[in-house]
């Protein structure tokens, strides 16, 4: 097996071997071969949600996870590799064969956290569920992220937790805290390097999951490295995509520059095009302020110190749409046993417009299913026993449409709306004005400065903060949608004519034309055009252009003699249907020539009289 040293800049001198899996021979891998297995991994955001619930956070690392986990002795026969002793190329190289799961392989994290939690399954008698389910619900792969009530609780964790995972052979290490009391309480060997010699006054910042941790002021921050990159679309998503930012705090901040991406893709420049002056002048604009979200910081824990035994949990989603960006976020209001209300930020979801033209109706009803997809991620993820769930948008478009029953709309929105019943009851959702709403600075986009003075998109609305007798007063009557609507699927009906036998088209046309011949030929430009119709309906349906291939375009051609022949028939057809439906079966043929010849007898066309008395004689 090939294998390679990789460095990481903020790792200096640590070296880590890595196999490579995915090396083909002969046009095959070893990752090609091997089989995946279910995906036991927890959410990212998850963990970072459980994360936020108490006040006393611990952090710590599986060391070498994937190591700690053998492969069976019959398949690591496939583990071979080569190493030079000393690093002398010269010399023989010497055979050795891997016996645990390697870091590249597609089956290593399946395998390892199911070693995991087998671990924990089989101690289930000997440890507290807390500590059971903390293997269950808090790992990110090799990261283990919890949050506990009180120093005392966090402490009892700990101990508990190593204990469990030696048994498994795992070593939890580079231990950090907010609780001064967990950190002495270990051994120094297997702190973080940070918290070794911790100083009396201040605590480090450190980064978990890609998320800088202030430890001292139990806050998330952000640490912005502006490199320098080339004024091109890969160099401006390159400075955009390196704001790591999974809980959506910074999306009110990040949307500007998104802006400026989508309007370098509508206008079809390459990826390493350069940009055109206004979008480069936006673009440093935004990077020059960029360094100032440093000083942006959203509290860690959803509750706030000293805050009382709690009496109801309740999520807040709101949703709002502009001409270039849909947004949903969501806060979890906190009310204790003495009435005390707090409100935190949870999650916010900013998503780019389509570049096709979307009306704003549409975009609102997007920004609604996103509120909705976001209860069920935060329900689901969250280990807090959440009482309601509300609702508020600013579009009273979208009210309407949740809840009418008895309109029938267009495919956008009838499964849309279905996706937002499936997630909610029209009950929960409420109206809210624009200045009230905090997902339009998400759906509009802010400056750093403002989204550290104003703050709303994290606090929430201020009248989260207060009483429910307090909230935004909603409409009596629900007001009607108009039959107008555009999103109103209209009703098909077929109607149906039929003309007097004395007033047909080929009446009107024997009447219109003198000459027999006259009449063949528009006959047949009819007929062309008839195919050409029939001919534009099937290239629809197989999703070909729908170009008509009209008369118009033979002009400059002629009828042939197979049309002319095809034409005359029509019209000959034309006259013996209308006469045999009206006579008797038994006799249909003689007297049908009797009642065209009646009927050519009275046209005033003295063409038409002899061409019939022709057809009757060679009958």
């Amino acid at each position: 097996m090939l294998h390679h040293p990789v460095f990481h800049l903020k790792k200096p001198g640590k070296v880590r071997v890595v196999f490579d899996c995915a090396a083909k021979y002969k046009g095959m891998s070893l990752n090609d071969v091997l089989l995946q297995g279910p995906d036991m991994t927890n959410t990212l955001i998850g963990v970072l949600t459980r994360f936020q619930q108490e006040r006393t956070a611990i952090i710590a690392d599986i060391e070498s996870m994937f190591y700690q986990v053998r492969v069976c002795p019959d398949d690591s026969d496939v583990l071979h590799f080569l190493w030079w002793p000393d690093n002398d190329l010269e010399r023989q190289p010497e055979e050795y064969q891997m016996t645990v799961h390697l870091f590249s392989a597609v089956s290593s994290p399946s395998r390892a956290n199911f070693a995991l939690r087998e671990t924990a399954e089989d101690t289930f008698q000997r440890f507290d569920f807390e500590v059971i389910n903390t293997v269950r619900r808090n790992l990110y792969v090799d990261d283990c992220l919890k949050s506990v009530p009180s120093e005392s609780e966090a402490i009892h964790l700990t101990a508990d937790l190593r204990r469990l995972l030696e048994r498994g052979g795992f070593n939890l290490t580079k231990w950090v805290s907010n609780s001064r009391k967990l950190i002495e309480s270990l051994p120094e060997s297997d702190r973080a390097r940070s918290f070794k010699d911790l100083p009396d006054n201040q605590m480090p910042i450190e980064r978990t999951l890609g998320v800088c941790w202030d430890v001292e002021g139990d806050t998330f921050c952000f640490k912005i490295e502006v490199n320098d990159k080339p004024l091109t679309r890969r160099g401006l998503l390159s400075v955009v995509s390196s704001v790591y930012d999974p809980l959506g705090f910074a999306a009110p901040v990040i949307l500007p520059a998104k802006a400026i991406l989508q309007d370098l893709c509508q206008k079809r420049l390459e990826w390493d095009d350069p940009i055109p002056t206004e979008e480069k002048e936006r673009w440093l604009k935004w990077l020059k302020d960029l360094p100032k979200f440093e000083r942006f910081s959203v509290d860690r824990c959803f509750k706030p110190q000293n805050f009382g035994r709690t009496a109801s949990l309740q999520l807040h989603h709101f949703s709002d749409a502009s001409q270039q960006d849909y947004s949903a976020v969501s806060y979890l209001r906190t009310m204790d046993d003495k009435g005390t209300i707090h409100c935190s930020f949870v999650m916010g979801k900013p998503c780019t417009a389509p570049l096709k033209s979307i009306t704003i109706p549409r975009l609102e009803l997007s920004a609604a299913v996103l509120a909705s997809r976001l209860d069920k991620i935060i329900r689901r993820e969250i280990d807090l026993p959440i009482h309601e769930s509300v609702f508020w948008t600013d579009s009273t478009c979208v009210m309407n449409y949740i809840r009418s029953n008895d309109k029938r709309f267009h495919t956008f929105v009838a499964n849309r709306v279905a996706i937002i019943h499936d997630g909610s009851s029209p009950s929960q959702w409420r109206y809210v004005n624009t200045e009230a709403n905090p997902a339009d600075d998400a759906s509009r986009g802010l400056a750093i400065d403002s989204l550290i003075k104003k703050n709303r998109w994290i606090c929430g609305s201020d009248f989260l903060w207060e009483q429910e007798s307090r909230w935004p007063t909603q409409p009596t009557t629900v007001q009607e949608i108009p039959d107008d609507d555009p999103e109103i699927k209209r009703e098909t009906r077929t109607f149906s004519a039929v003309s007097d036998s004395g007033t047909n088209s080929m009446n009107k046309l024997l009447e219109r034309f003198s000459s027999w011949s006259r009449l063949k030929k528009i006959m047949a430009w009819i007929l062309c055009y008839w195919d050409g119709l029939r001919a534009s309906c099937e290239r629809r349906k197989r999703g070909s252009s729908l170009a008509l291939k009209s008369t118009v375009g033979r002009e400059s051609e002629s009828i042939n003699v197979d049309e002319i022949n095809r034409a005359e028939k029509e019209v000959q057809n034309s006259f013996n249907v209308k006469a045999l439906k009206k006579c008797p079966i038994s006799n249909r043929k003689e007297e049908a020539l009797e009642t065209i010849a009646q009927s050519a007898a009275k046209s005033r066309n003295h063409w038409l009289r002899k061409r019939v008395r022709f057809t009757s004689l060679h009958q």
